[in-house]
Parts: structure tokens; C-alpha cells; sequence
């Protein structure tokens, strides 16, 4: 097979073969300089606090290009789960939410704790015929956690929109590697700590401006003003008109680091890292075809291998990095790896 390098230079320098993006990115050294930085300007006791808000804005705007969507679509805030819950409060009692089974618990579950909506679960291949008109949202990754298996997109955008169904895409598996217009779902959600290659404490979400009216900003506060500083005592005179209104205080640290990394995805460009991604996910597919077993078939970058969930710990010993999840073997490529990862994770897997 050709050889395949990775990309990035010398932003990565990982010690070990790490095939587990999924879990969580390996950060850009931009991204480590960025927060170090911070932390020793707060520590010094910099004039305006503990973070830049211009910083914030660009994190927003670079996440917004890479989505295809206008930054006044996008909230920042601090995990997949709290963006999540703001969706869930905003349903009205009763509402139908569909869901495919087994699909991550953070899209779940905020609307499970209610106790007053009818959720329904089915496998992920029936997903768009079984949105009916009682359906109010449907939610699910575009990638799933577990096995990598991807959802067909154009179907359940068709089928939503014909019973006048909203639409909630987890982005946290496909955001960084896989091109998305952020544009054509109600709500998109992305936690940036896997392949957007944040620190922990950023996360994404966009709500296009028909959707925009009917979700409560119900963690609102100073930041969330449409002017920024006018707001710091007593109720907040007028929301930002845009999806600000929906960001949580941001974490400086987490999103001084963000705008770094997410720049870097940007000059790379997503379609070269989709196509990287998924050279290498074939070439682990091959050869594990070659080694008798059967990965979950898909165009992922993402590999789940069932019944091999419990070689993840033999693996590791030998300098590989992988996850086991609901029983599958799961292995995740991004920029930094290349065709050497996936034939050392196989050299393992054959002994």
C-alpha cells in the first residue's frame, strides 16, 4: 500500500501510537503554547482579567467557517450535555423526540430526565422512515460513538422536513474531519475536545434563526447581553439577538486554546483531513479483513471491530492506543497519524 503521512508537522509529537481521537485529541503545540501563556499572564495578574473575549470571537468565527454557517449562528459554551439540555427544556411537554438506539448519552439523556416527553428509540439504519408526524426532534451523531457508523444524512433531513420535524446533529465524532454545513440541522452540538483538537471546556452550538425562537436560553446571564458590558447588575436589559444569547461564561483557558487549534484546522482544510481520515480507516479495514475479522463496514474514519473490545488493554501494552465500547474494538484516525499507526496496530492484532 502507498504510504501515507501524516499532517500537521510539527505541531504533534505523540510517544506512542494513538489511534484514540475519539476519546480525546492530541493538542496542537500552538494549542499548548496559547493556554500556558494565559495561565502565567493571569498569574502575573494581567489588566483585564483571566481572558480575552476578542479570542472567544474567533474561536466562534473559525468554528463557523468550518460549519459553512454565519458565526451569529454559533453559541460557545463548555460540553455537549449543557447544550443539550437547553434543547431539552425547551420541548414542550408531551413532545415526541426520536432517537436512534444506542447513540451517545449526552444526546439522550437531558431529554430522558424530564419525565414528561415521549422518547423513542430505533435502530439507526430506520432512523428517517420512522419520523412521523408526532415527531417533534429527531437527535443523533453523525458519526456513532461506539462503531463509527454513519447516519444518512439527506434522508433525514427529507424526512424531517416533511412532517416538520426539528433536527439535532451531534457533530463531537464528525466536526474537524468530516465536511458539515451546520446549516441544513435545527441544532448542531460539538464537543471540541476530540477532533477539533481543543482543550476540554470548549463545545459548540449552532441554532439557525427559525429555531433560534422557540429555545430558552435558561443559563443566561451577564455575557449573554447584546452589549457585553452594560449587563453586570439586575436582569439583562436585551438578549444578543443572535445565538450569543445561548453561551455559557467561556472558560479562557479551554477557548484561548481553541482559537488556536481550530485555526489550524482551517489551514489544513477539512476535505484534505476527511480524506486522510478515511484512507487510513480503509487501510485498518483491509487489513483487519486480511486478519479474519469483520470491522463495521462504513466510510468512516472512525473503526469498530466487534468482539475485539477486549484486545484494547493488549494493545495499549504495546504502545497502541485504542478504546473498547459496548464490546467493540474502536480505533480513530485524524491528521496526526499515518499509514505507520495503522501498520503497528495490526502487527499486534496478527501476534
Amino acid at each position: 500500500m502507498d504510504a501515507i503521512e501524516p499532517l500537521g508537522g510539527a505541531e504533534f509529537a505523540p510517544k506512542q501510537t494513538y489511534l484514540n481521537t475519539s476519546a480525546c485529541a492530541l493538542l496542537p503545540r500552538r494549542t499548548i503554547e496559547a493556554v500556558t501563556l494565559l495561565a502565567e499572564e493571569t498569574a502575573d495578574g494581567r489588566p483585564e482579567g483571566a481572558g480575552d473575549f476578542e479570542i472567544v470571537a474567533e474561536a466562534r468565527a473559525t468554528f463557523a467557517r468550518l460549519m459553512s454557517v454565519h458565526p451569529d449562528r454559533v453559541a460557545v459554551g463548555s460540553s455537549v450535555s449543557v447544550h443539550v439540555g437547553m434543547i431539552a427544556q425547551s420541548m414542550p411537554a408531551g413532545a415526541e423526540i426520536l432517537f436512534p438506539e444506542g447513540d451517545f448519552s449526552s444526546v439522550i439523556t437531558p431529554f430522558t430526565v424530564r419525565g414528561d416527553l415521549k422518547t423513542r428509540f430505533v435502530p439507526l439504519e430506520r432512523l428517517a422512515e420512522s419520523i412521523g408526524p408526532e415527531t417533534r426532534l429527531v437527535a443523533f451523531s453523525a458519526v456513532q460513538s461506539a462503531d463509527g457508523r454513519t447516519a444518512d444524512f439527506a434522508a433525514v433531513r427529507a424526512a424531517a422536513a416533511a412532517h416538520g420535524t426539528r433536527t439535532l446533529l451531534d457533530a463531537t465524532q464528525s466536526a474537524g474531519w468530516l465536511p458539515l454545513r451546520a446549516g441544513e440541522w435545527d441544532y448542531t452540538v460539538a464537543g471540541g475536545y476530540k477532533f477539533l483538537l481543543c482543550p476540554r471546556g470548549a463545545s459548540f452550538l449552532t441554532v439557525t434563526e427559525e429555531a433560534q425562537d422557540t429555545l430558552v436560553p435558561i443559563h443566561a446571564g451577564w455575557v449573554t447581553g447584546e452589549e457585553l458590558w452594560t449587563n453586570s447588575y439586575g436582569p439583562v436589559r436585551e438578549l444578543a439577538r443572535s445565538a450569543r444569547r445561548f453561551d455559557e461564561p467561556p472558560a479562557f483557558l479551554s477557548y484561548h486554546g481553541a482559537a488556536r487549534s481550530l485555526a489550524l484546522l482551517e489551514e489544513i482544510g477539512i476535505e484534505r483531513i476527511e480524506a486522510h481520515n478515511k484512507a487510513l480507516a480503509a487501510r485498518f479495514r483491509a487489513g483487519l479483513v486480511e486478519l479474519g475479522h469483520a470491522p463495521v463496514a462504513d466510510v468512516s474514519g472512525v473503526v469498530g471491530v466487534p468482539g475485539l473490545g477486549d484486545r484494547r488493554a493488549a494493545l495499549q501494552e504495546a504502545g497502541v492506543l485504542v478504546s473498547a465500547r459496548a464490546g467493540f474494538l474502536r480505533a480513530s484516525f485524524h491528521l496526526y497519524n499515518g499509514a505507520a499507526d495503522v501498520d503497528r496496530a495490526l502487527e499486534v492484532l496478527a501476534g
